[in-house]
């Protein structure tokens, strides 16, 4: 019913990307009180589902996003699969095969493992686009995306398999599905083709439309919006829980001094004027770079790798920072913090804030990647060391990678605090607990 009302529109990410992020900080900021099941729900239907269609569907595909919304159909996104596991939803096992004699695309989890999971909203979906790894006339063509008919009015489409992931920790009201599919049919016009297609005859034969780019490097970009939407959740959930305790601990009397409160002991109040300047500065950081990507989704561009890099720091640092801030406060308030209906136990959603659309520690492995591969001086002279030291360890093979993860992982979090500079000069970031060596 909240599509139909057309409120926001499932291609606002495109064409008012200031609407669609303003959206998730609105939803965001029930999720304390009512938690974050319809969080997830709004965002892998927004983002991940009708995303996807705009980032790799054709014009007629596109145009399916107003019917869609009109009929209040609702949209899952099958990416991650039993086997990778959420940390590596760019590891796709599922195969659509290209069946010339039928001009239909036939989809097999071949084995378990390749089974999809953590389909949010895939027990209620009727639609989904579902990522595998397209087959023609024998030869690999890479992941692409799917926009097809999960259920009819009847029940589930032939071939489709569902199962529930289970009770949570958390979101217990929002349906995580694994899926698997055993020879499911799907017609050709199901592949999202914007920039690659299938040509039936002589057992099939795939067009690259556009040189250099990928589907799954398209369909990728989701992971851009998602991340930024992720950061406005943390940090909204964060100042709302703030707020929520800010109230009950200033009306909670101490019997000494007389006519105190909560609120003014040394270690609370500290806690609460250093979580408003640490919000700030994560505020200022992400609304940049929100910005920076609004006009990137409007011009239909893919973002810098500057700006990509600077996104994944937003996400990394959101999501760590309000797990530390929050852990910290519910260690200082007592046993406010073990009742219901406080907030506290909706902490896990910064759980899976710190997990989804990439890792907090894959994210970082990958910013440490990057920077070594770069020869040119970058950063602080504590960077550059670090940079010549995983450099040099690395000659002696990949295996090195693990054996100094310590570095790694230092080495990411000043690439964080450069993007945070860069961005917000003479703003400085603490490293968050949940980061921190053992």
């Amino acid at each position: 019913r909240l599509q139909q009302t057309g409120l926001l529109k499932l291609t606002d990410l495109k064409y008012n990307p200031a609407k669609f992020f303003e959206a998730h900080r609105l939803l965001a900021r029930h999720a304390p009180n009512l938690g974050p099941g319809f969080w997830i729900r709004f965002t892998v239907h927004y983002n991940l589902f009708a995303g996807s269609v705009l980032a790799v569907g054709n014009e007629d595909q596109v145009k399916q996003l107003d019917e869609i919304q009109q009929k209040g159909l609702l949209g899952c996104f099958g990416l991650t699969e039993k086997l990778a596991g959420v940390n590596s939803g760019g590891v796709v096992n599922t195969i659509a095969e290209w069946d010339d004699q039928t001009q239909e695309f036939v989809l097999t989890s071949h084995e378990v493992g390749a089974q999809k999971n953590w389909i949010s909203q895939g027990l209620v979906g009727e639609l989904g686009v579902v990522v595998a790894d397209l087959r023609v006339a024998g030869k690999r063509c890479g992941a692409h995306a799917f926009l097809m008919e999960l259920r009819t009015a009847n029940g589930p489409v032939p071939n489709v398999e569902f199962g529930d992931m289970g009770r949570k920790t958390v979101g217990n009201d929002l349906d995580n599905a694994w899926i698997a599919f055993h020879g499911a049919r799907l017609p050709r016009h199901t592949l999202l083709s914007r920039y690659g297609e299938v040509q039936p005859g002589n057992g099939g034969s795939y067009v690259s439309k556009v040189k250099g780019l990928t589907n799954m490097a398209m369909i990728g970009q989701r992971l851009f919006s998602g991340r930024v939407a992720v950061a406005w959740a943390a940090i909204t959930f964060t100042r709302k829980l703030f707020e929520m305790t800010r109230e009950y601990s200033d009306r909670k009397k101490c019997w000494v001094p007389k006519n105190s409160n909560l609120t003014q002991v040394p270690q609370l109040q500290h806690l609460y004027t250093r979580a408003e300047e640490t919000l700030q500065k994560l505020e200022a950081f992400v609304a940049s770079c929100e910005k920076q990507l609004s006009d990137c989704l409007q011009k239909d561009e893919i973002p810098s790798v500057a700006l990509q890099e600077a996104i994944a720091s937003a996400k990394i640092l959101a999501s760590e920072t309000s797990i530390d801030l929050c852990f910290r406060l519910k260690q200082d308030v007592g046993s406010h913090a073990l009742m219901g209906d406080t907030g506290f136990e909706q902490m896990d959603f910064l759980q899976a804030c710190k997990f989804a659309e990439g890792d907090s520690r894959i994210l970082m492995q990958k910013l440490a990647r990057d920077r070594v591969r770069l020869t040119s001086p970058v950063g602080s002279s504590e960077e550059q060391q670090l940079t010549k030291e995983l450099q040099e360890a690395m000659k002696g093979g990949a295996k090195a990678w693990d054996a100094n993860f310590e570095k790694v992982y230092d080495l990411a979090w000043l690439v964080v605090q450069r993007n945070v500079a860069s961005i917000c000069p003479g703003t400085s970031v603490r490293l968050p607990c949940g980061l921190s060596k053992l």
